[in-house]
């Protein structure tokens, strides 16, 4: 693996902890404000919210400076915003805070996906990207975990100023080991844009929105759910995060391994399970065993999409792809933003704390249909083929 990959897996890891051990901490946050559990949800929905914004927004300023020095000053951002998420004494400028980190999060990982995919050989490309990811699925088997545990033993302020700590740690690899390879020649933003032309990208970037954001539509209130559903103790929490990271893990391995081979199959099966999955959640969140396997399953599921979606962006932004692969990110996060307003929608209504499985099924079956849609239309499109579909790199974007 080259070493900028592992600097990218360490900012990753950085981004991915602060991003998800806001789960695990909703009830505490709510209770020191003395908000409701849907109201704090909006800490999420800021966040993914200041992802869609900061994505493309970002991006654009950096293609004046090279790849490095904007993934610096990404990270130097991030450290801001979680160290005012720390110190921050009202509700309002906690979401302040939450939203400045998360203008970095889509850029960083638009922009490092990029990188990550020059560094290796093109059939390797699915898999430079899983391994950058990594870093975001690690963060929810050790970070996320020990996260929640430090915030519930001695407060939620603590995690968010090591998870500052974890930023400073991320920028100082880049730095070290992140290559100064100067801007490409020719970057403009009329070039980078005209990659949303193409109706694929736009179509994968649908499916982004939908099929992971039916992942959040469920976990933003896994602490809730488990505690007064399932059953379980509030400790509890920590160690479902875990199985829930782990579960994110394997998912990206087998995301990144399949995309390079077989990319629109592995979509269909990916989205398919994830709906059946979180349907069957909204019964199995009323058994401990059965909640706890439901959430590795959802997780798998859910980050298997992962690798696949953000290479169908690259592959059909061909020639063009920072700021398309930048915009994915954000679609990411835009899904996040919709699932959990949606879920603290029904939560408020009176349905209660299962009711977000069911967005969460609907959103990955839509999702699905998407993805049925976009290969019907690239097998009527002779000039693309079934190349992409079958993982290997697309030639230039056909315009419809």
């Amino acid at each position: 693996m080259p070493l900028a990959l592992l600097a990218l897996t360490v900012g990753a890891f950085g981004i991915g902890t602060t991003e998800f051990v806001i789960m695990g901490l909703l009830p505490e946050i709510a209770a020191d404000y003395g908000v409701t559990i849907p109201t704090a949800g909006l800490l999420v929905t800021g966040y993914a919210l200041g992802v869609v914004i900061g994505a493309p927004l970002l991006t654009v300023l950096g293609t004046k400076v090279s790849r490095k020095r904007m993934l610096m000053l990404l990270m130097g951002l991030f450290v801001l915003g979680n160290l005012l998420s720390a110190v921050a004494p009202t509700f309002g400028l906690m979401l302040t805070g939450r939203v400045v980190a998360s203008l970095a999060h889509g850029s960083f990982f638009g922009i490092g996906s990029v990188v990550a995919a020059d560094l290796v050989a093109p059939d390797k490309k699915a898999g430079a990207i899983a391994t950058m990811f990594t870093g975001l699925t690690v963060a929810n088997i050790v970070g996320v975990p020990l996260g929640t545990f430090v915030g519930q033993a001695v407060g939620w302020r603590t995690t968010f100023a090591i998870v500052a700590a974890l930023g400073v740690i991320g920028l100082l690899g880049i730095v070290k080991l992140v290559p100064a390879v100067p801007r490409p020649e020719g970057s403009r933003l009329r070039g980078e844009l005209k990659a949303f032309r193409n109706p694929q990208v736009l179509l994968a970037m649908a499916m982004t929105v939908l099929g992971f954001g039916g992942v959040f539509a469920a976990i933003t209130y896994i602490a809730p759910m488990m505690t007064h559903v399932a059953g379980y103790a509030d400790g509890s929490v920590t160690w479902l995060l875990v199985l829930f990271g782990i579960g994110m893990f394997l998912g990206n391995l087998l995301g990144g391994r399949f995309a390079d081979r077989a990319l629109m199959p592995m979509l269909y099966a990916a989205l398919g399970g994830l709906a059946v999955v979180l349907a069957l959640f909204t019964v199995t969140a009323h058994n401990k065993i059965l909640a706890a396997i439901t959430i590795l399953l959802v997780g798998a599921l859910g980050f298997a999409t992962v690798p696949p979606l953000q290479k169908r962006v690259l592959d059909q932004a061909h020639g063009a792809p920072t700021l398309a692969s930048a915009v994915n990110i954000g679609a990411f996060n835009l899904g996040n933003a919709l699932a959990a307003w949606l879920g603290g929608l029904v939560i408020a209504a009176g349905f209660g704390y299962t009711a977000p499985n069911w967005v969460g099924a609907a959103l990955a079956a839509a999702a699905l249909g998407l993805a049925l849609w976009s290969a019907a239309l690239e097998r009527r499109t002779p000039a693309v083929g079934a190349g992409s579909s079958a993982g290997v790199r697309a030639p230039a974007p056909v315009h419809h």
